[in-house]
């Protein structure tokens, strides 16, 4: 169970300004996606493959596995690790843990016991939800071991297959001897139990290093995100949004789950191959698709144009290369971008922004109740007007604090509740509309001889090369200059590139000598830190120490 003095809620005053202004609607999560349910029964509520399911079909057998969960003896207010795939079977689970008022705790599959310890040492988990079959690991024999280890009794759930162990109970049957009136019944009573401050779910840190903190999300506010951005984007009943990334991660829930489903249209759920985006977006019809950095180059693929029902394409997780957004406009293809976090805050480019500000920025915040403050570094002091600073975000969707970190809280927020979120912004009028521009991190500065080499800046520069798929900047250390930076680029189709051939696009390009990458290391793949796609940044500088400058 999760301990009530851990979680930091929103103060009184502003939940009654929030429900006041419409922002906090229902409670609870279940209890929107029920009222969705009996508005747009008939429609898709889920593509997964050859798989579909309605959005009343999704609420009935939803509440079939939650009150199979209540049976099992898991109380609300558990929580339950979940490391699973992109399934039909995920998203049942998904919702089913919610309806039981269980908390799930967003884990990948690729986490191990150095993760999977810390993270169940901090949520006490009262149940482990895995995949049955993982070509790559034992999941379950995983999931019995880490309780083990932990010296606790923990229930094990599996599903999308049969459980090997008999110990474990499979998610993907339980409560179908329900009757669906007497499930209905369960879930209602659990849901009367709980309010709009509720913990709804455990999110993790976006953090690249080290155990990632835990972020809880409660039930109105988590809602009220994905609905603001289903807003923000225009998503409408018979939308049919495509997402690759990890369905179980914060952009999966609020961009593949939560979104689409607040206003009764259709997830269809892919999974983070770049190889199978196309099919994906063509065979399923699909009127909109978001895509992470690993599937970037979509946009320019010559067979999008089969993709006829397709209307806006959505990027996360970096810059867009300008020749991506140019393509799909030729297509007559809205391009645009978002930009998120676990913690909260979510800025996107509105549909009638001009071209130019979808471009070159992330837009502006997708709820009429969020606040921006541009601080300088470690500072309560405001930049001027279009000047970079740590963005500083406080609103209706954006934690009040991690969970169990009272320490921690202290220098991560403001004195008046600000969470400072580590990224650069800057505030700017592109096209004539105000919008924000993407900076980089504080930690991704690199310091040369004093000047300061903003990395987002060299690797949008290395990107507009023909032969970068991919590229990552990092410093080395230097004697001399403290710092150099090391460019890592992933080529397309394997092309040789070479540091003297990217000093010259430099050249072309009149780009500032400091900035100019120092050493270039071509890898045919980069390290990661997870599958949502973030580059392992950690690694590659321990890559970039050992090598040294190059000798052109």
């Amino acid at each position: 169970m999760t301990a009530p003095g851990k979680l930091v809620r929103y103060p009184a005053d502003e939940e009654a300004r929030y429900v006041r202004e419409g922002l906090w609607e229902s409670p609870t999560i279940a209890e929107h996606l029920h009222a969705v349910a009996r508005e747009h029964g008939d429609r898709d509520a889920l593509v997964c493959g050859r798989d579909r399911l309605t959005f009343a079909e999704l609420d009935r057998v939803t509440d079939q596995r939650a009150a199979g969960l209540h049976r099992l003896g898991l109380a609300p207010g558990g929580a339950v690790l979940l490391q699973v795939h992109n399934t039909v079977n995920t998203v049942i689970a998904w919702y089913a843990l919610l309806k039981a008022g269980l908390v799930p705790v967003c884990t990948l599959p690729l986490h191990r016991g150095h993760e999977i310890g810390e993270i169940a040492r901090q949520t006490s988990p009262v149940a482990h939800l895995v995949a049955a079959r993982d070509p790559r690991f034992d999941l379950v024999g995983f999931a019995f071991q880490q309780a083990e280890a932990a010296g606790v009794e923990r229930t094990v759930l599996v599903s999308d297959g049969r459980a090997a162990d008999p110990r474990a109970a499979e998610l993907d049957t339980l409560g179908d001897d329900i009757d669906a009136a007497e499930a209905r019944a369960v879930v209602e009573g659990i849901q009367a139990g709980l309010g709009r401050q509720s913990l709804a779910v455990f999110q993790l840190s976006g953090g690249t290093t080290g155990v990632p903190k835990v972020i809880p999300c409660l039930h109105a506010p988590y809602w009220h995100y994905g609905a603001s951005l289903a807003r923000a984007m225009g998503w409408a009943p018979g939308d049919r949004i495509a997402f690759l990334m990890p369905i179980v991660h914060n952009a999966g829930v609020i961009i593949g789950l939560h979104g689409p489903h607040s206003v009764g249209a259709t997830l269809v759920l892919g999974v983070p191959d770049a190889a199978a985006a196309l099919d994906l977006v063509v065979g399923a019809a699909a009127t909109d698709v978001v895509l992470g950095p690993f599937a970037f180059d979509l946009a320019l693929e010559p067979g999008l144009a089969a993709a006829t029902a397709l209307r806006r394409v959505l990027f996360s997780g970096k810059k867009v290369p300008a020749k991506h957004m140019e393509t799909l406009a030729a297509r007559g293809v809205w391009g645009g971008q978002i930009f998120g976090m676990s913690e909260g805050l979510c800025l996107t480019t509105p549909l009638a922004f001009p071209p130019e500000a979808r471009a070159a920025s992330v837009g502006v915040p997708i709820s009429p109740a969020d606040e921006i403050r541009l601080y300088e570094p470690g500072t309560e002091v405001e930049v001027a007007p279009g000047e970079v600073g740590e963005l500083c975000a406080r609103g209706p969707y954006t934690l009040r604090g991690y969970y169990d970190a009272a320490e921690h809280n202290r220098r991560a927020f403001t004195a008046d509740g600000f969470y400072r979120t580590g990224d650069l912004m800057a505030e700017r009028t592109i096209g004539g509309v105000r919008c924000y521009t993407v900076e980089g991190r504080i930690k991704n500065m690199i310091s040369r001889g004093g000047e300061k080499i903003n990395t987002e800046e060299v690797e949008l520069l290395l990107g507009s090369h023909d032969a970068v798929a991919e590229a990552a900047l990092v410093a080395m250390p230097d004697p001399r200059l403290g710092e150099r930076a090391c460019a890592f680029v992933v080529t397309r189709d394997g092309r040789p590139l070479d540091l003297a051939e990217v000093r010259a696009h430099f050249e072309r390009l009149e780009v500032a000598k400091y900035k100019w990458p120092e050493r270039v290391v071509v890898l045919p793949e980069m390290p990661r830190v997870s599958q949502v796609g973030k580059i392992d940044r950690r690694r590659l500088r321990q890559i970039a120490e050992a090598l040294g400058v190059e000798t052109p």
